[in-house]
């Protein structure tokens, strides 16, 4: 009896099929979840996409800033590594000071964290959605071209991340779809308050 193999060639068609799949999958989700969100600001003004109709500090053209933020960066360092994102602090300030509001000196990287919660002077809601075109093409490019979806880095040191954790790139994405999603729900919710648009309406 003569034991059969598959060639070489066809495994690896196989595993690239599989590979391309998972791909198409995650790629559908992450562009479903941000549709939900930037759909929640269509017929709105500038003006009305920078307020603030809740008690929450959120506008929601602050949270598509956000969301394309927190995308952008999460996949650079699906490529570069924690090197991506850097969470430096000024020498004497600690994450307590930065936390309570209280450090003498803010870094940059939370300054424009917060101000990416914000719409700021001569922002438009036009341009916000453009850029976050911009970041959605980018990481469509980077899903597509990374070569292995397991490939991990370490997470970057900050008192938000587990020590000593790394992350896939698989997760990495699974992560930024669920935090896209989230961000849509509190989308509608802004919407609804500002002008009583539901997600059924729209």
């Amino acid at each position: 009896m003569t034991a059969t193999t598959t060639p070489p060639s066809a495994l690896d068609s196989e595993r690239a099929a599989a590979l391309d799949s998972e791909r198409a999958d995650l790629l559908a989700g992450l562009a479903t979840a941000r549709s939900a969100l930037t759909d929640t600001t269509r017929g709105l003004s500038d003006e009305q996409a920078g307020e603030r109709p809740t008690v929450s500090a959120l506008c929601l053209g602050g949270l598509i800033k956000h969301v394309a933020s927190i995308e952008d960066g999460w996949l650079r360092f699906a490529v570069e590594g924690p090197s991506a994102m850097r969470y430096d602090l000024p020498e004497g300030v600690t994450w307590a000071d930065l936390a309570a509001g209280t450090a003498r000196e803010f870094p940059q990287w939370a300054l424009d964290h917060r101000n990416n919660f914000r719409m700021l002077p001569g922002e438009t809601l036009a341009g916000i959605l453009q850029q976050y075109e911009h970041v959605a093409a980018r990481s469509e490019e980077i899903i597509t071209a990374v070569p292995d979806l397991s490939a991990t880095h370490p997470l970057p040191e900050a008192p938000w991340n587990e020590p000593g954790a790394v992350w896939s790139v698989r997760r990495v994405l699974t992560h930024v779809i669920a935090e896209t999603a989230q961000h849509a729900g509190h989308a509608d919710i802004l919407r609804e308050t500002l002008d009583g648009q539901k997600s059924t309406d729209r």
